[in-house]
Protein backbone atom coordinates (compact mmCIF):
# COMPACT_ATOMS: atom_id res chain seq x y z
CA UNK A 1 0.00 0.00 0.00
CA UNK A 2 0.61 3.46 -0.66
CA UNK A 3 2.67 5.26 2.44
CA UNK A 4 0.70 8.46 2.64
CA UNK A 5 2.72 10.06 5.42
CA UNK A 6 5.69 9.82 3.26
CA UNK A 7 4.63 11.15 0.05
CA UNK A 8 2.02 14.00 1.39
CA UNK A 9 5.17 16.21 2.02
CA UNK A 10 5.98 15.62 -1.95
CA UNK A 11 2.10 16.67 -2.75
CA UNK A 12 2.06 19.48 -1.00
CA UNK A 13 4.88 21.17 -2.68
CA UNK A 14 2.62 21.05 -5.18
CA UNK A 15 -0.09 23.75 -6.60
CA UNK A 16 -3.46 22.43 -4.83
CA UNK A 17 -5.34 22.02 -8.44
CA UNK A 18 -2.41 20.22 -9.92
CA UNK A 19 -2.16 17.80 -7.09
CA UNK A 20 -5.96 17.08 -7.48
CA UNK A 21 -5.33 16.12 -11.02
CA UNK A 22 -2.77 13.85 -10.36
CA UNK A 23 -4.75 12.35 -7.39
CA UNK A 24 -7.37 12.14 -10.43
CA UNK A 25 -5.30 10.47 -12.80
CA UNK A 26 -4.38 7.52 -10.12
CA UNK A 27 -8.13 7.35 -9.54
CA UNK A 28 -8.99 7.07 -12.83
CA UNK A 29 -6.95 3.83 -13.72
CA UNK A 30 -9.29 1.70 -12.13
CA UNK A 31 -12.43 3.01 -14.61
CA UNK A 32 -10.04 2.97 -17.98
CA UNK A 33 -7.80 -0.12 -17.62
CA UNK A 34 -7.71 -4.33 -16.27
CA UNK A 35 -5.15 -3.82 -13.70
CA UNK A 36 -6.23 -6.62 -11.04
CA UNK A 37 -7.17 -3.62 -8.30
CA UNK A 38 -8.90 -6.12 -6.16
CA UNK A 39 -6.46 -6.74 -3.31
CA UNK A 40 -6.91 -2.99 -3.18
CA UNK A 41 -10.71 -3.04 -2.63
CA UNK A 42 -10.43 -6.36 -0.14
CA UNK A 43 -8.14 -3.78 2.25
CA UNK A 44 -9.99 -0.77 2.01
CA UNK A 45 -13.74 -1.50 1.52
CA UNK A 46 -15.79 -2.15 4.13
CA UNK A 47 -18.55 -4.16 4.48
CA UNK A 48 -19.53 -5.44 8.09
CA UNK A 49 -23.24 -6.66 7.84
CA UNK A 50 -23.38 -3.82 10.88
CA UNK A 51 -23.34 -0.83 8.65
CA UNK A 52 -25.54 -1.94 6.15
CA UNK A 53 -28.57 0.10 5.69
CA UNK A 54 -31.42 0.48 2.85
CA UNK A 55 -31.90 4.12 1.89
CA UNK A 56 -33.90 5.18 -1.45
CA UNK A 57 -34.24 1.18 -2.07
CA UNK A 58 -30.57 1.33 -2.41
CA UNK A 59 -28.43 -1.04 -0.26
CA UNK A 60 -25.86 1.30 1.45
CA UNK A 61 -23.05 -0.97 2.63
CA UNK A 62 -20.97 1.42 4.85
CA UNK A 63 -22.06 5.16 5.57
CA UNK A 64 -19.23 6.91 4.57
CA UNK A 65 -19.75 8.74 1.52
CA UNK A 66 -17.65 11.19 -0.85
CA UNK A 67 -19.03 14.68 -1.07
CA UNK A 68 -19.05 16.31 -4.15
CA UNK A 69 -16.68 18.66 -5.41
CA UNK A 70 -13.86 15.83 -5.48
CA UNK A 71 -15.39 13.55 -8.97
CA UNK A 72 -16.86 16.25 -10.80
CA UNK A 73 -16.81 14.57 -13.87
CA UNK A 74 -17.59 11.07 -12.81
CA UNK A 75 -14.68 9.61 -14.10
CA UNK A 76 -13.36 8.17 -10.48
CA UNK A 77 -16.31 5.75 -9.59
CA UNK A 78 -14.47 2.33 -9.18
CA UNK A 79 -11.12 4.58 -7.53
CA UNK A 80 -13.68 5.61 -4.85
CA UNK A 81 -14.85 1.83 -4.32
CA UNK A 82 -11.66 1.06 -3.57
CA UNK A 83 -10.61 3.85 -1.06
CA UNK A 84 -13.77 2.51 0.54
CA UNK A 85 -16.19 5.14 0.41
CA UNK A 86 -19.89 3.53 0.86
CA UNK A 87 -21.28 6.12 -1.85
CA UNK A 88 -20.51 8.23 -4.09
CA UNK A 89 -21.14 11.83 -5.10
CA UNK A 90 -20.67 13.22 -8.45
CA UNK A 91 -20.70 16.81 -9.44
CA UNK A 92 -21.45 19.82 -9.41
CA UNK A 93 -22.43 19.24 -12.82
CA UNK A 94 -23.80 22.21 -15.06
CA UNK A 95 -25.75 22.12 -18.27
CA UNK A 96 -23.04 23.37 -20.09
CA UNK A 97 -19.73 23.15 -20.02
CA UNK A 98 -17.50 25.15 -17.84
CA UNK A 99 -13.95 25.99 -16.74
CA UNK A 100 -14.96 27.58 -13.58
CA UNK A 101 -13.54 30.63 -11.88
CA UNK A 102 -10.05 31.95 -12.78
CA UNK A 103 -6.82 30.40 -11.32
CA UNK A 104 -5.30 30.29 -8.69
CA UNK A 105 -8.58 29.11 -7.04
CA UNK A 106 -7.69 26.35 -4.36
CA UNK A 107 -5.78 27.08 -1.35
CA UNK A 108 -4.26 24.78 1.17
CA UNK A 109 -4.54 26.20 4.99
CA UNK A 110 -1.88 23.49 6.61
CA UNK A 111 -1.89 24.01 9.98
CA UNK A 112 -6.01 24.18 10.58
CA UNK A 113 -6.33 21.06 7.98
CA UNK A 114 -8.24 23.75 5.76
CA UNK A 115 -9.00 23.95 2.11
CA UNK A 116 -10.15 26.99 0.02
CA UNK A 117 -11.68 26.50 -3.05
CA UNK A 118 -12.98 29.02 -5.41
CA UNK A 119 -13.55 26.19 -8.18
CA UNK A 120 -16.57 27.78 -9.71
CA UNK A 121 -18.16 24.61 -10.65
CA UNK A 122 -15.44 24.07 -13.20
CA UNK A 123 -17.24 20.56 -15.21
CA UNK A 124 -17.67 18.96 -18.46
CA UNK A 125 -21.20 19.51 -18.73
CA UNK A 126 -24.19 17.31 -18.72
CA UNK A 127 -23.56 15.40 -22.10
CA UNK A 128 -19.80 14.56 -21.62
CA UNK A 129 -20.80 13.52 -17.50
CA UNK A 130 -23.72 11.31 -18.66
CA UNK A 131 -22.04 9.41 -21.33
CA UNK A 132 -19.08 8.80 -18.60
CA UNK A 133 -21.97 7.18 -16.16
CA UNK A 134 -23.89 5.18 -18.69
CA UNK A 135 -19.85 3.68 -19.37
CA UNK A 136 -19.67 3.10 -15.94
CA UNK A 137 -23.33 1.87 -15.14
CA UNK A 138 -25.03 -0.19 -13.14
CA UNK A 139 -22.78 1.12 -10.31
CA UNK A 140 -21.54 -1.21 -7.06
CA UNK A 141 -22.40 1.12 -4.57
CA UNK A 142 -24.94 3.95 -4.65
CA UNK A 143 -23.92 7.33 -6.98
CA UNK A 144 -25.27 10.90 -6.54
CA UNK A 145 -25.34 13.52 -8.77
CA UNK A 146 -25.15 17.38 -7.69
CA UNK A 147 -26.67 19.54 -10.18
CA UNK A 148 -26.17 22.99 -10.28
CA UNK A 149 -26.84 26.12 -12.71
CA UNK A 150 -24.14 27.38 -15.08
CA UNK A 151 -22.79 30.75 -13.80
CA UNK A 152 -24.57 32.55 -16.94
CA UNK A 153 -27.81 31.48 -16.74
CA UNK A 154 -29.76 34.35 -14.93
CA UNK A 155 -30.99 34.11 -12.04
CA UNK A 156 -34.39 34.30 -13.06
CA UNK A 157 -33.72 31.54 -15.05
CA UNK A 158 -32.17 29.08 -12.63
CA UNK A 159 -34.70 26.80 -12.41
CA UNK A 160 -34.76 25.69 -15.64
CA UNK A 161 -31.12 24.42 -15.71
CA UNK A 162 -32.15 22.23 -12.82
CA UNK A 163 -34.80 20.63 -14.42
CA UNK A 164 -32.93 19.97 -17.71
CA UNK A 165 -30.54 18.35 -15.49
CA UNK A 166 -33.23 16.48 -13.83
CA UNK A 167 -34.62 15.31 -17.02
CA UNK A 168 -30.62 14.20 -18.48
CA UNK A 169 -30.00 12.33 -15.84
CA UNK A 170 -32.76 10.34 -14.57
CA UNK A 171 -32.07 6.85 -13.66
CA UNK A 172 -28.70 7.55 -14.45
CA UNK A 173 -27.82 8.20 -10.67
CA UNK A 174 -29.74 7.26 -6.94
CA UNK A 175 -30.44 10.17 -6.11
CA UNK A 176 -30.56 13.76 -6.77
CA UNK A 177 -28.84 17.24 -4.87
CA UNK A 178 -29.99 20.75 -5.62
CA UNK A 179 -26.52 22.44 -4.79
CA UNK A 180 -28.06 25.95 -4.83
CA UNK A 181 -25.36 26.85 -1.30
CA UNK A 182 -21.53 27.10 -3.29
CA UNK A 183 -20.29 30.34 -2.58
CA UNK A 184 -18.88 30.57 -6.04
CA UNK A 185 -21.31 31.22 -8.28
CA UNK A 186 -22.79 34.83 -7.79
CA UNK A 187 -26.16 35.14 -6.79
CA UNK A 188 -26.72 31.01 -6.32
CA UNK A 189 -27.08 31.56 -2.26
CA UNK A 190 -29.45 34.26 -3.01
CA UNK A 191 -31.43 30.90 -4.29
CA UNK A 192 -31.83 29.44 -0.70
CA UNK A 193 -35.66 31.01 -0.05
CA UNK A 194 -39.16 29.72 0.14
CA UNK A 195 -40.00 30.71 -3.38
CA UNK A 196 -37.40 29.06 -5.08
CA UNK A 197 -37.28 26.44 -3.54
CA UNK A 198 -40.98 25.58 -3.30
CA UNK A 199 -41.02 26.44 -6.90
CA UNK A 200 -37.91 23.79 -7.76
CA UNK A 201 -39.56 21.11 -5.82
CA UNK A 202 -42.90 21.24 -6.84
CA UNK A 203 -41.37 21.11 -10.93
CA UNK A 204 -38.76 18.22 -10.44
CA UNK A 205 -40.90 15.88 -8.26
CA UNK A 206 -43.05 15.38 -11.75
CA UNK A 207 -39.78 14.68 -13.69
CA UNK A 208 -38.33 11.91 -12.03
CA UNK A 209 -38.95 9.11 -9.34
CA UNK A 210 -35.37 9.74 -8.26
CA UNK A 211 -34.94 11.57 -4.81
CA UNK A 212 -33.84 14.65 -4.69
CA UNK A 213 -32.15 16.31 -1.86
CA UNK A 214 -31.47 19.94 -0.88
CA UNK A 215 -27.78 20.71 0.27
CA UNK A 216 -27.47 24.06 2.58
CA UNK A 217 -25.07 26.44 3.18
CA UNK A 218 -23.57 26.50 6.73
CA UNK A 219 -24.02 30.73 7.02
CA UNK A 220 -27.46 30.80 7.18
CA UNK A 221 -28.73 31.82 10.64
CA UNK A 222 -29.94 28.64 12.28
CA UNK A 223 -33.93 29.96 12.63
CA UNK A 224 -33.96 30.39 9.00
CA UNK A 225 -31.34 27.07 7.65
CA UNK A 226 -34.13 24.96 9.88
CA UNK A 227 -37.34 26.75 8.02
CA UNK A 228 -36.12 26.79 4.96
CA UNK A 229 -34.80 22.89 5.00
CA UNK A 230 -38.32 21.96 7.22
CA UNK A 231 -40.16 24.04 4.18
CA UNK A 232 -38.65 22.25 1.53
CA UNK A 233 -39.29 18.43 2.94
CA UNK A 234 -42.76 19.63 2.78
CA UNK A 235 -42.85 20.44 -0.43
CA UNK A 236 -41.02 17.02 -1.10
CA UNK A 237 -37.33 16.80 -1.09
CA UNK A 238 -36.12 13.60 0.00
CA UNK A 239 -33.36 14.54 2.28
CA UNK A 240 -31.20 17.13 3.27
CA UNK A 241 -27.38 17.69 3.21
CA UNK A 242 -25.74 19.97 5.63
CA UNK A 243 -23.22 21.95 4.96
CA UNK A 244 -21.33 23.32 1.97
CA UNK A 245 -18.07 25.37 2.49
CA UNK A 246 -18.59 28.53 4.45
CA UNK A 247 -17.14 32.33 3.82
CA UNK A 248 -16.43 32.57 7.36
CA UNK A 249 -13.23 33.74 6.63
CA UNK A 250 -12.16 34.58 10.25
CA UNK A 251 -11.68 30.35 10.63
CA UNK A 252 -8.37 30.86 9.46
CA UNK A 253 -5.55 32.96 10.08
CA UNK A 254 -4.53 33.34 6.70
CA UNK A 255 -7.65 33.14 4.03
CA UNK A 256 -7.79 34.52 0.55
CA UNK A 257 -10.62 36.43 -0.42
CA UNK A 258 -12.65 34.53 -2.56
CA UNK A 259 -14.02 31.15 -2.30
CA UNK A 260 -15.39 28.63 0.83
CA UNK A 261 -13.72 26.95 3.23
CA UNK A 262 -13.74 23.35 3.93
CA UNK A 263 -11.91 20.84 6.15
CA UNK A 264 -11.24 20.62 10.03
CA UNK A 265 -12.26 24.33 11.03
CA UNK A 266 -16.08 23.76 9.53
CA UNK A 267 -16.80 21.08 12.02
CA UNK A 268 -18.14 23.02 14.69
CA UNK A 269 -20.32 25.09 12.35
CA UNK A 270 -20.94 22.43 10.39
CA UNK A 271 -22.52 19.99 13.45
CA UNK A 272 -24.33 23.52 14.71
CA UNK A 273 -26.39 23.53 12.12
CA UNK A 274 -26.82 19.79 11.37
CA UNK A 275 -28.05 19.68 14.55
CA UNK A 276 -30.73 22.26 14.68
CA UNK A 277 -31.78 20.90 11.45
CA UNK A 278 -31.81 16.94 13.04
CA UNK A 279 -33.85 17.95 16.15
CA UNK A 280 -36.59 19.23 13.47
CA UNK A 281 -36.18 16.70 10.85
CA UNK A 282 -34.92 13.48 12.41
CA UNK A 283 -37.40 10.95 11.43
CA UNK A 284 -39.04 12.71 8.71
CA UNK A 285 -36.60 12.40 6.24
CA UNK A 286 -32.60 11.39 5.23
CA UNK A 287 -30.16 13.46 6.78
CA UNK A 288 -26.77 13.52 5.71
CA UNK A 289 -23.59 15.69 7.62
CA UNK A 290 -20.70 16.63 5.87
CA UNK A 291 -18.29 18.88 7.36
CA UNK A 292 -14.77 18.33 8.89
CA UNK A 293 -15.23 14.96 9.55
CA UNK A 294 -12.14 13.29 10.24
CA UNK A 295 -12.37 10.55 12.48
CA UNK A 296 -15.03 7.95 13.62
CA UNK A 297 -15.42 9.78 16.86
CA UNK A 298 -16.81 12.59 14.47
CA UNK A 299 -18.90 10.06 12.09
CA UNK A 300 -20.22 8.50 15.07
CA UNK A 301 -21.15 12.42 16.23
CA UNK A 302 -22.87 12.98 13.30
CA UNK A 303 -24.62 9.36 13.25
CA UNK A 304 -25.99 9.56 16.40
CA UNK A 305 -27.35 13.37 16.44
CA UNK A 306 -29.47 12.05 13.32
CA UNK A 307 -27.48 11.41 10.38
CA UNK A 308 -28.31 8.52 8.40
CA UNK A 309 -25.05 9.20 5.98
CA UNK A 310 -21.94 11.00 6.18
CA UNK A 311 -19.77 12.75 3.79
CA UNK A 312 -15.72 13.28 3.45
CA UNK A 313 -14.05 15.28 1.46
CA UNK A 314 -10.85 17.93 2.68
CA UNK A 315 -10.51 15.21 5.26
CA UNK A 316 -8.96 12.75 2.39
CA UNK A 317 -5.81 15.49 1.37
CA UNK A 318 -4.65 15.82 5.07
CA UNK A 319 -5.38 12.05 6.40
CA UNK A 320 -4.97 9.86 3.47
CA UNK A 321 -6.44 6.72 1.57
CA UNK A 322 -6.25 5.06 4.43
CA UNK A 323 -9.23 7.61 6.37
CA UNK A 324 -12.07 6.03 5.12
CA UNK A 325 -10.72 2.57 5.73
CA UNK A 326 -10.08 3.75 9.37
CA UNK A 327 -13.16 5.36 9.85
CA UNK A 328 -15.56 2.53 9.00
CA UNK A 329 -13.41 -0.10 11.34
CA UNK A 330 -13.39 1.81 14.24
CA UNK A 331 -17.75 3.08 13.51
CA UNK A 332 -18.04 -0.51 13.60
CA UNK A 333 -16.19 -0.98 17.30
CA UNK A 334 -18.22 2.16 18.09
CA UNK A 335 -21.29 0.94 17.31
CA UNK A 336 -20.69 -2.58 19.07
CA UNK A 337 -19.51 -0.24 22.33
CA UNK A 338 -23.06 0.90 22.48
CA UNK A 339 -24.49 -2.44 22.53
CA UNK A 340 -26.85 -2.26 18.84
CA UNK A 341 -26.73 -4.78 16.09
CA UNK A 342 -26.75 -2.49 13.20
CA UNK A 343 -25.97 1.36 12.52
CA UNK A 344 -29.77 2.12 12.00
CA UNK A 345 -30.17 1.61 15.87
CA UNK A 346 -27.38 4.21 16.33
CA UNK A 347 -29.14 6.51 14.37
CA UNK A 348 -30.20 9.59 15.81
CA UNK A 349 -29.63 7.81 19.67
CA UNK A 350 -28.93 11.61 20.86
CA UNK A 351 -32.41 12.55 19.33
CA UNK A 352 -34.53 9.46 21.19
CA UNK A 353 -32.56 10.32 24.35
CA UNK A 354 -33.04 13.87 24.84
CA UNK A 355 -36.82 13.29 24.15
Amino acid sequence: MINYSAIKPLLFKLEPETAHHLAEFTLRLPNICQIPFNFFLESHFISDPILNQEIFGRTFLNPVGLGAGFDKNATMIRGMQILGFGFTEIGTVTPKPQVGNPKPRMFRHIEEETIQNAMGFNNDGALKVIKKLKQRFPFTTPIGVNIGKNKVTPENEAINDYTHLIKAFDDLGDYFVINISSPNTPGLRDLQNESFIGELFKQAKALTDMPILLKIAPDMEIEDAVALTKMAVEKGADGIIATNTTIDYSLVKNPKTIGGLSGAVLKEKSFKIFEAIAKELYGKTVLISVGGIDSAEEAYKRIKAGANLVQILSGLIFHGPDMIMNINKELIELIKADGYSNITEAIGADRRDSK
